[in-house]
């Protein structure tokens, strides 16, 4: 249908943590009526590197059908919800090597006046969690975007306490985001679709 907001959730994650929030936003997605698509960057590590870490290994072939984020699916949603791991206070490689790639559709306007949000894990407390959404978003800021938080519109966030976006610590991989992570992270989903959608409405005249 016309109205029916369409979301794309990419993330990068090596042993699985981001691909859990990432998970929890399709599905949240799905509950709110949207249709979501669910992508992951491609990995630029070298086998070997993976091999050598059983985690990663084993998650790399767990969502080895996963499908691969294109372009089309930004130029085909109305949301977009980035989620990875911090790297030094930055989004991962790999999922900024994605983001470079859309030169031709910022160029065409094809960004611009989508809803844009995100989602973070770091392997320790205080790890830079703020840094990245807030970096992450001042690529929004370049492509036009209308940037959605969860902020603190629900009460659980005044538990989860990212107001910029879902974050999870995962003591270097071994904990896995609880209910507070995952309900974070839907909330800043539900948010955007329904941003997204009062915009859609707006700009259709209704």
């Amino acid at each position: 249908m016309d109205g029916q907001v369409k979301v794309a959730v990419i993330y990068y994650s090596a042993t699985g943590i981001t691909y859990q929030m990432a998970q929890s936003a399709y599905e949240a997605a799905g509950e709110a009526g949207a249709e979501v698509r669910l992508r992951k960057v491609r990995e630029l590590a070298p086998e070997e590197a993976i091999r050598s870490n059983s985690g990663w290994q084993a998650h790399h072939l767990e969502t080895q059908d996963v499908m691969e984020a294109q372009l089309d699916d930004l130029s085909w949603a109305d949301v977009v919800i980035f989620g990875s791991p911090t790297r030094y206070g930055m989004v991962a490689a790999q999922l900024k090597q994605f983001i470079d790639t859309t030169g031709p559709l910022w160029a065409q306007g094809a960004l611009v006046n989508k809803v844009y949000s995100g989602f973070c894990s770091t392997a320790t407390s205080h790890g830079g969690q703020e840094s990245t959404l807030l970096a992450l978003f001042n690529v929004f800021y370049h492509w036009g975007g209308i940037v959605v938080t969860p902020g603190y519109t629900n009460p659980s966030q005044f538990t989860a306490g990212n107001p910029y976006g879902a974050s999870h610590t995962s003591n270097n991989g071994e904990t896995a985001p609880d209910h507070v992570t995952l309900a974070a992270t839907a909330l800043t989903a539900k948010r955007a679709i329904q941003i997204s959608a009062a915009l859609k409405k707006g700009m259709a005249g209704g």
